[in-house]
Parts: C-alpha cells; sequence; structure tokens
C-alpha cells in the first residue's frame, strides 16, 4: 500500500532490503513490508530486517515512523514455509525464534518515536501484533484481525502481554481462548485501532496525523515514550520472559505438531485427548 508521507519537496531515500521497502520524507519514516505475493507474511529475514529498520529509525533524523504492507494485506502472520520448518527444530532454535520475536515487537513499542500502523488488509497473528504494538493504528473497515493461534496448537505467548495492557485480562482471554477473527469496527470498541476510515481516505488520514505529530516538541514526544515505557517495564519485564518460555515450549508439544500438519494439509486437526 502506498502512503504518501510527504510532499516533492521534502528529502526522500531508500533503503536496500529483501522483504521490506523503507523511505523518508519530511520527517515521516514509512517502513513497507513488501512481500505481497505473500500476503507479507512474516519469515525469519523479514523479521530480521524490520528489527534493523526500527533500530535505524530510532537513530535517524525522522520524527515519526509509519508502518504498512505492501498488497492486499497489512501482515498475514507467520510465512507457512517457516511455519513447517518449525517442527524439526531444536529446543535451542525455538528458543532463539521465542527471544527474537520478542525483540522485535519490544523494540517497536519501544521506539522513541511516535509509530503509527496503517492497516488496510488483513493483520493476522503476528500481524495484529506488529499493528497494535504501535501507538496509532488506523485501519480501513474491511481490515481483519486475529489472534489465531490457538487453532494450530501454538500459544499466542508474546503478544498476549501487550494485548493485556491494552485492553485487559477478560477481553484478552476472549481473544486469545477463542481464536476468532473480528473486523475494524470491533477492535475500535475493544481500543485496539484509534480510528477506522475508508481506504480512499486512508493515506490522507495517516498523513494528518503525522504532520500534527512532527509539529509536536520531539523532545516532549520523546520523553513521554520514555516515561509510558518505564511506567509499564517491571510488569512487561516478567511477563515477556514468561511468554519467551510459553513460546518455545508450545512448539515441542504433539498438539502443535498436529495442529501445524492439519493446517498445511488443509484439514481438521486431531487434538490429543487428555
Amino acid at each position: 500500500m502506498a502512503l504518501p508521507c510527504g510532499t516533492d519537496s521534502g528529502r526522500r531515500f531508500e533503503l536496500s532490503y529483501a522483504t521490506i521497502q523503507v523511505a523518508e520524507a519530511d520527517g515521516v519514516q514509512t517502513i513497507t513490508l513488501n512481500r505481497p505475493e505473500r500476503r507479507n507474511a512474516m519469515n525469519s529475514e523479514m523479521q530480521m530486517e524490520l528489527l534493523t529498520a526500527f533500530e535505524e529509525a530510532a537513530v535517524s533524523a525522522s520524527r515519526v515512523v509509519v508502518l504498512a504492507g505492501a498488497g492486499d494485506a497489512f501482515c498475514s502472520g507467520l510465512d507457512l514455509a517457516r511455519l513447517q520448518g518449525m517442527k524439526d527444530q531444536t529446543a535451542d532454535e525455538h528458543r532463539a525464534d521465542a527471544e527474537r520475536i520478542a525483540r522485535l515487537f519490544r523494540t517497536l513499542y519501544e521506539l522513541p518515536k511516535p509509530t503509527i500502523a496503517a492497516v488496510h488488509g488483513a493483520a493476522i497473528a503476528g500481524g495484529t501484533g506488529l499493528a497494535m504494538v504501535c501507538d496509532f493504528t488506523i485501519a480501513v473497515p474491511e481490515a481483519r484481525f486475529g489472534f489465531t493461534e490457538a487453532r494450530i496448537g501454538f500459544v499466542p505467548a508474546i503478544v498476549s502481554a501487550y494485548l493485556a495492557l491494552q485492553i485487559g485480562d477478560k477481553r484478552s482471554r476472549d481473544l486469545l481462548l477463542t481464536g476468532r477473527l473480528f473486523d475494524a469496527a470491533e477492535a475500535y470498541r475493544l481500543g485496539l485501532v484509534n480510528d477506522v476510515v475508508e481506504a480512499p481516505d486512508m493515506a490522507a488520514r495517516v498523513r494528518t496525523l503525522a504532520e500534527v505529530l512532527v509539529s509536536n516538541s520531539s523532545e516532549s514526544l520523546k520523553a513521554t515514550k520514555r516515561l509510558l515505557v518505564a511506567q509499564n517495564k517491571p510488569w512487561l519485564d516478567a511477563a515477556i520472559a514468561q511468554a519467551m518460555d510459553a513460546n518455545a515450549q508450545a512448539r515441542d508439544t504433539a498438539d502443535f505438531q498436529e495442529g501445524i500438519a492439519a493446517f498445511l494439509e488443509k484439514r481438521k486437526p486431531v487434538w490429543v485427548k487428555k
């Protein structure tokens, strides 16, 4: 999805990545997930490139960061090929994966500059996580969200900590335990989306919000974000440590193996009875 982030008078640049695109104009840096043929599903390469882009954005001259997706989807979650490869990983590899995912979300959450997610299509599982961890989430009515991990015998571990912070325990249990999909209107009612706009108005809405943020004191915004992060840090540190353990352990279960197999074979899973 192309999101004009400034006028032609602004400086523009694009860094070289394989799975994302990065461009800047008028103090706004736009990071676009760029695997449209895979509905911007995340593989290890994209996760590492996003980490690099977030870290570079933190020290760049940009004042605001916009996260968007190319093609029809924002981010459809974990790539199927990546999912299939998990079945043969060692315990150490599972742990390294969990740590990388935790670092990705934590880096985005703690970015010292305001972040805006422009969700123009499906944002599923990890895609919902990326969208909601941003400071502002703007979505079109057709956008779809969901923490669908329970459907494949997995645990939505890392994202659960951020979800509980945003919408509380009861609502988090609803979304995480049912694994149901929900639309932008419900996401707005839950507090996961700041605004719902029609697709033709998305770029203008994001640009207007970015201009407001750019006009504010950058030092004040950094200080405010540091304060908010610090207030949640003790709880979040403990929650993410527990989540990484749960993430790694869930990958070594019979239900996870069956869930992946069923998903790839397009059949209903047969869960182990206990």
